[in-house]
């Protein structure tokens, strides 16, 4: 295998976890204004694919053909479902670059993996086993899907929960080299993500890239076939952890209900347990707010991650990534990967922990059972996008379509896979169980008392940029053009480009807010100025005594922003920064609105 003396280590334990219970103060300090002396720990980032046709939880997902004719498919976006976050420096990417697809990795050269956001390496080796030679997979039929359930919906379902951990206690009790056994699994997602595999002579990470979607999807696919075979019921499926539900903002019961199950896992932050509100946009702290309003909150957030900023697959899924790496714009994270996705990760990882392990450090999270369950509504994000309408739809581009994974099956067999056969998560034997959706109509309000002040009393960009984000910063920022029609808003997306310049090692969130400037409430997220919310995890490969700050551009579409505000007709837009955490560490060096094809 590969030349490294780590070795492999099959019940692992993590390090420099508190002897003591609470090392922290019991409740967690509340975030009730700007904290620019939050303490700085670290998030987790990702990034995607996706397409479309189906009912509300999109159980039937329509692969177009490349000669499907987008401008066909365009909708009034007044009247089609549009989502939060932005892209890093995608449209800085030629959409039509061509070079090829990533092939799956070479086991034979699986090196150290190194600890997310630290230069440290992993303690033990994340490489696979090797058994025997590789082989294509090819998908079987189903009959009839199988029904992945909301975890908060199956508490009351003993038979499930006993087949459940049954299955998770069988995994666990495999031999340390059989590659089905649980740590070898969960060492599957630290060797994809923290560099134990080379691609173009760099460390290879999924996450910040269109690959993301499908990787967790193939991962999560094998996972599941392997519990099904271990109790040898071809029926059971996954549960999902639907924290884009209120009954699902908490952590899951069935993963909390006894220490003593194969479920638990006591690397987690202990105050999050129970009946504790989740923060879909948590950073280090819990928020002074009311529960509430914390819910509201998430549903705004889930809004404008699946609605307002993902309106084209370039936006959703992620930076471009070929067998020759990266195109010129580097890295990006789609919108759900950035939040909710790595905020989820960050809120239940362990404080007490050096690197925040489990959940909240990529080379550890998958040794908690409940990162598969979180994954599996990242994964029914992917299906529900895709039937909001418009150009929401999988990217038909064919280097991503060859893209390959290896992964062992339940039959120990080593296969390769293909992006192109994950488009369809019915054709793979599964469908989610339907549960409301409500942010998909969630109204965000405006919530000023008094007119905003005039873009023309407001320093421009130009005048106040670059800056550090150690306070709340406010700008002018002029437009390409004014007062669009719903032609022009249908081929163009008006971006509003940010560019960053930050220490990657840190935690780091700010909010965004258009028009909303002396008055803002860092409270409240479910209000019309509210556009977006950064965040970083952290994340190193390989940089020992590499320090130089990341640079990108965060785009954020703004399109129907500025028709909720009634602001089309300005000529310019007043940009509110409100930091959260780690804004010493980041800085602003520009603000530009662009209007870019939406692709």
């Amino acid at each position: 295998m590969a030349s490294t003396t780590i070795p492999i280590s099959c019940i692992i334990t993590t390090a420099n976890l508190s002897s003591s219970p609470h090392p922290f103060p019991r409740k967690h300090p509340k975030i009730s204004s700007l904290n620019t002396n939050a303490p700085k720990r670290h998030n987790t980032i990702i990034s995607c694919a996706a397409s479309s046709t189906s009912n509300e939880d999109g159980h039937k997902n329509t692969v177009p053909s490349s000669s499907d004719n987008i401008s066909e498919r365009k909708l009034d976006r007044r009247n089609v479902l549009l989502g939060l976050g932005g892209l890093y420096g995608a449209y800085t990417v030629d959409p039509f670059a061509l070079a090829a697809p990533v092939p799956a990795p070479d086991i034979s050269k699986c090196g150290p993996a190194t600890i997310s956001f630290s230069e440290e390496k992993v303690p033990y080796s994340c490489c696979p086993p090797f058994y025997g030679p590789i082989s294509d997979y090819t998908v079987p039929s189903f009959t009839k899907p199988n029904v992945r359930p909301a975890a908060h919906a199956v508490s009351e379902s003993l038979s499930y929960i006993k087949k459940y951990k049954t299955a998770i206690k069988k995994m666990k009790e495999l031999p340390c080299d059989d590659p089905r056994n649980f740590y070898q699994q969960a060492n599957v997602h630290c060797a994809y993500c923290n560099g134990a595999y080379q691609l173009a002579g760099q460390a290879y990470d999924i996450h910040p890239s269109w690959l993301f979607f499908p990787f967790h999807r193939w991962y999560l696919y094998f996972y599941e076939r392997i519990l099904q075979s271990l109790i040898n019921d071809p029926t059971f499926a996954l549960p999902y952890w639907n924290w884009d539900n209120p009954p699902g903002m908490y952590f899951p019961a069935i993963f909390d209900d006894d220490e003593s199950s194969p479920l638990y896992d006591e690397v987690r932050n202990q105050e999050h347990r129970g009946s504790f509100t989740m923060d879909l946009a948590y950073t280090t702290q819990d928020l002074a707010a009311k529960e509430s309003q914390i819910i509201k909150n998430n549903l705004a957030i889930m809004y404008r991650q699946m609605v307002t900023n993902s309106p084209c697959p370039s936006l959703f899924f992620g930076a471009a990534l070929r067998a020759d790496g990266y195109g010129p714009g580097g890295s990006a994270n789609g919108t759900v990967v950035n939040v909710p996705h790595n905020s989820v990760h960050r809120w239940v990882g362990d404080p007490r922990t050096k690197h925040n392990e489990d959940m909240g450090n990529f080379y550890s999270a998958a040794k908690d059972p409940v990162f598969y369950c979180h994954h599996s509504n990242v994964d029914r994000m992917w299906t529900i996008w895709k039937t909001l309408g418009g150009k929401r739809m999988d990217i038909t581009d064919q280097d991503y379509l060859n893209s390959e994974f290896l992964f062992y099956d339940e039959n120990k067999n080593l296969v390769k896979v293909k992006v192109r056969d994950s488009l369809d998560n019915e054709k793979l034997g599964y469908i989610f169980q339907d549960m409301p959706t409500p942010w998909k109509r969630f109204k965000l309000t405006r919530k000023r008392t008094k007119p905003p002040r005039s873009p023309k009393s407001i320093p421009a960009a130009a005048d106040v940029l670059p800056a550090t984000l150690n306070k709340i910063l406010t700008f002018s920022v002029a437009r390409p053009t004014t007062s669009r029609t719903k032609a022009d808003k249908e081929e163009m997306e008006e971006l509003l480009n940010l560019g960053l310049e930050y220490d990657d090692t840190k935690y780091i969130r700010f909010d965004v807010f258009l028009n909303d400037d002396e008055e803002v409430n860092e409270l409240e997220l479910d209000r019309a100025e509210y556009a977006s919310s950064f965040a970083n995890l952290a994340h190193v490969h390989e940089r020992a005594g590499d320090h130089t700050p990341t640079k990108t551009t965060w785009s954020l579409p703004i399109t129907e922003l500025l028709e909720d505000l009634g602001i089309e007709g300005d000529d310019k837009v007043v940009v509110t920064l409100v930091p959260k955490c780690g804004g010493r560490s980041m800085n602003i060096t520009k603000a530009v609105i662009k209007l870019v094809a939406c692709y």
